[in-house]
């Protein structure tokens, strides 16, 4: 049998195989005895083992790849301390609409962003009941004991509720938009205890009000939004007024839910990641607010299933398991996280450590401004991914007086509310979590920008006939896909940002952050 001609051989060959070689060719003799002794197969055999070999070193992992380490294993023992929680809409900023900027260009940046509404395509034909496939064991789900409720929601009802509403600028004008918006909100509930973004969708007149989503199909995505507000204003599936709406709508959601590997998905060919956020916030906060323990496998479930598809190598979400992530969907993944800390489930510290890496990576200026997703030759921020991080640096523990935080502010604080006073159009996506950012840091910014915020959406909001309680407000590419539901929800969340939570730098002994 000859040699492998040698334009046939592997390129990149082993080092130590090219030495054994280069030793064949100086002794001929030994060469030829060993073709002649081995039988053919054999010599064959090793060959096609060696070029294997070499097509596997070419793709092993580099340490870059490895370097996170991200544990997602069947025991979840660790657990983080408390953070905030909320929601709001699915996508995502064009790259071509965001601005770079240095670090010493951060007070020029341009103030315009696009927030894009991922598309989701699937519907589900029944009921996906999977509670019977559910076999968690309390020790599985955390230490419900811990949990915090009611502590951190206890502003949401009763006295705390009132007291929270007066002390942080809310108003008996702004309360009473609430209410009528949880009013447009219930009515245009689906029989199979669902939304659509859709509104006009289902029988009756009131649904002919103007401007519904795009997105009909993203059934999960779109209940999720219009839960969040109910339990803002403290309704639960047990209490308050609008209880049997609730109970309706996580129905809806247990029966959207996947069994995937150890965890829950609701993702949503479209809505992926996004859909999958909201719906997990809903469970975790429900589950917090009430500590039912027939949500608290859902609620763990969808935990999981976080934790499992993270980047490896980032830190971050996105559409698709372990994709390189992007801002806006780390937000809503990371809120879902505070929420289910908030319940006493169990967390996994080394996904909020990945996180960090994430935020570490699309952020300038110390960490008071945030682009989209990490880009090799500088970051290209914008005002909406800026409130999106630092609102997850208020939850992950970064102090009051962090440079990063107080520049963010200001960052914020000099653009104001996105109104058409301001800039000519309305984007909520960058309202709903720039003002979270405010209201927590507090002082004379946050006054100076509540008061713009809640009287606009107080002068916007629709005042009779089919659209009144309700707002369409779509300045950017999430509006006019998420239409009038959407936009409601976060208007509605926004005027609910009171008392949603106690202040993060309130109280710095009840250790308010992701405890690593």
């Amino acid at each position: 049998m000859s040699q492998i001609p040698p334009e046939q051989q592997a390129p990149h060959q082993d080092p130590d195989q090219q030495g054994q070689e280069n030793e064949y060719e100086e002794d001929g003799t030994n060469k030829k005895l060993i073709f002649n002794v081995v039988p053919s197969w054999i010599v064959s055999f090793v060959i096609h083992v060696a070029l294997i070999i070499l097509l596997a070193l070419l793709v092993i992992p580099t340490k870059r790849e490895v370097d996170l380490a991200i544990e997602s294993s069947s025991t979840v023992n660790e657990t983080v301390e408390n953070i905030d929680l909320d929601p709001s809409d699915f996508d995502d900023l064009e790259e071509n609409e965001e601005e770079e900027l240095t670090e010493t260009e951060v007070s020029e940046a341009v103030e315009v962003e696009t927030v894009e509404l991922v598309e989701v395509v699937e519907t589900f034909d029944a009921p996906n009941d999977i509670s019977d496939q559910l076999s968690f064991e309390q020790s599985d789900v955390g230490d419900l004991s811990a949990a915090s409720s009611p502590g951190q929601v206890s502003s949401r009802t009763g006295a705390g509720k009132k007291a929270a509403l007066r002390k942080g600028g809310g108003t008996p004008e702004s309360e009473e938009a609430v209410e009528a918006a949880l009013k447009w909100i219930a009515k245009h509930q689906l029989p199979d205890g669902g939304w659509s973004l859709d509104h006009t969708i289902g029988k009756g007149d009131f649904r002919k009000s103007p401007n519904p989503g795009e997105l009909a199909d993203a059934r999960t995505g779109a209940t999720a939004l219009a839960i969040l507000p109910f339990l803002g204003a403290g309704n639960t599936h047990l209490n308050g007024d609008y209880k049997k709406q609730v109970q309706a709508g996580l129905d809806f959601l247990k029966s959207r839910a996947q069994r995937n590997g150890r965890g829950i998905s609701f993702t949503e060919p479209g809505g992926t990641m996004y859909s999958h956020g909201l719906a997990s916030i809903v469970l975790c906060e429900a589950f917090a607010m009430t500590q039912d323990t027939s949500l608290a496998p859902y609620a763990q479930g969808s935990i999981w299933y976080i934790e499992d598809v993270q980047d490896r190598v980032g830190g971050g979400w996105r559409y698709q398991p372990r994709q390189q992530g992007d801002t806006s969907a780390v937000g809503w993944q990371l809120i879902a996280l505070k929420s289910a800390k908030l319940s006493g489930l169990n967390i996994n510290t080394n996904t909020i450590r990945g996180v960090e890496k994430f935020l570490d990576g699309v952020s300038n200026a110390e960490g008071s401004v945030y682009g989209y997703v990490a880009a090799p030759t500088g970051k290209r921020i914008s005002r909406a991914t800026s409130a999106v991080g630092l609102l997850c640096r208020m939850y992950m523990g970064w102090d009051k007086d962090t440079p990063g935080i107080q520049n963010g502010v200001d960052f914020l604080s000099k653009r104001g509310p996105s109104t058409e006073k301001n800039s000519g159009h309305c984007n909520m996506y960058y309202n709903y979590y720039a003002t979270q950012v405010m209201k927590h840091y507090g002082g004379d910014q946050w006054t100076n920008w509540n008061n713009q915020m809640r009287d606009y959406l107080i002068e916007t909001q629709g005042k009779k006939g089919n659209v009144k309680g309700s707002w369409y407000l779509a300045a950017d590419h999430a509006g006019k896909k998420g239409g009038r539901l959407y936009s409601t929800a976060l208007a509605t969340m926004t005027l609910e940002v009171y008392y949603r939570f106690l202040p993060i730098y309130k109280d710095r002994s009840a250790e308010d952050d992701f405890e690593l």
